[in-house]
């Protein structure tokens, strides 16, 4: 690296200058933060043997979910599928089993594609190449990169939201992460940082330190090694980067749900509404602007469904869920048929299981119909 190496900042403006980064000060940082993170990392399990198959799982379980959240699903999913040729024969419903409640369950799909291109294409190890990895299922750039440093040691600098955080405030770099010029800046910061010889400690170093350090809301700058040099900690002000990011409006939905009964037992479907969850399995439902609409899609949808349809009375009870952006207002219809019939699509539950799946989220059925469920 020579001394002659640049930072990008962003004025005002979001017009791109740079302020030279001395060698000697990215040297120190660099050492600094491989110390801390040999010293402080978490006992994570994915840490405890990084195998190219673990690595990836915990990559995957971690997009836009918390590590907390992760480490149980993470335990259970490696004890059902302890490597890549085990969840490439596995069944679409165990793996959607497993994952049930950690969400965004189209990984869980791309997740299960993936291990069996990996073996079929791979020899049933995760490719070394960037190319190869990124042209499997649910494999982004930043997966890629992950993988690729932490389980094979390549020079792969990654960038998520507690990176950018730590970068933007070290080198008081303005903007926000979905700013197209910001990222470009935190990428140039790190690719003159990035340790070539420990490439995946380096990462887990700057993810780590966002994640229990460098927080969004009452940083721990005094135990920060990076607090020397940091132009956030200098300015007093180290909460004001990165800015904001602009947060999309919550879209507020009514959502009718069928809670069709015959003989202690009820139906299920696969899919919600508007091709959302469609994996896991529901209670007959339709979203709607208001109520009356969401009554009268879910009329129509049942009607297709079943001959003669049901009719709709009074809702029995209302329970709210969130989606992404969507602040979902459900209503809960209870139909009673005097029979099961079997209808291509259409699974019956008995009762108990649906409770116990309530309870115990043992199955591939959504978090808003166990909800349902416990409502019933």
């Amino acid at each position: 690296m020579a001394s002659t190496d640049f930072a990008v900042d962003i004025t005002e403006g979001r017009v791109l200058r740079r302020t030279p980064i001395a060698l000697t000060e990215v040297r120190a940082a660099r050492q600094a933060l491989l110390e801390w993170f040999r010293d402080h990392a978490r006992p994570l399990p994915w840490r405890r043997h990084p195998r190219p198959y673990a690595v990836w799982i915990s990559e995957i379980m971690l997009q836009q979910t918390q590590v907390g959240t992760v480490i149980p699903y993470f335990n259970r999913f490696l004890r059902a599928f302890p490597n890549v040729r085990a969840l490439a024969r596995a069944r679409r419903e165990r793996v959607l089993e497993l994952w049930s409640g950690l969400g965004y369950y189209r990984r869980s799909r791309d997740l299960h594609c993936a291990a069996q291109i990996i073996v079929r294409q791979f020899g049933g190890r995760f490719p070394r190449s960037y190319e190869a990895a990124r042209s499997l299922p649910g494999v982004g750039d930043y997966t890629a990169r992950s993988v690729l440093s932490i389980a094979y040691n390549l020079p792969f600098a990654v960038l998520d939201g507690n990176v950018a955080r730590v970068v933007s405030r070290w080198r008081l770099l303005r903007g926000h992460v979905q700013e197209t010029r910001f990222r470009q800046s935190v990428e140039l910061v790190l690719e003159q940082c990035l340790s070539r010889r420990r490439p995946g400690a380096f990462n887990q170093a700057l993810m780590e330190l966002g994640q229990t350090v460098c927080l969004p809301r009452a940083p721990r700058c005094p135990v920060c090694p990076l607090r020397v040099g940091c132009g956030a900690y200098a300015s007093g002000r180290p909460e004001s980067y990165p800015e904001p990011r602009p947060r999309r409006r919550t879209e507020v939905r009514h959502l009718a749900v069928a809670a069709i009964r015959s003989d202690s037992k009820f139906a299920l479907v696969r899919g919600l509404d508007e091709s959302l969850l469609p994996d896991l399995w529901n209670f007959p439902s339709a979203f709607g602007a208001s109520r009356e609409t969401a009554r009268r899609a879910l009329l129509d949808k049942l009607s297709a469904l079943l001959s003669p349809p049901p009719t709709l009375p009074a809702p029995r009870a209302e329970i709210r869920h969130s989606i992404t952006h969507r602040s979902i207002r459900a209503q809960i219809y209870p139909v009673e048929m005097a029979a099961a019939r079997r209808v291509h699509g259409l699974r019956w539950v008995p009762a108990w299981r649906l409770g116990e799946v309530a309870r115990t989220g043992s199955a591939a059925v959504s978090a808003l119909a166990r909800k349902v469920a416990a409502a019933l």
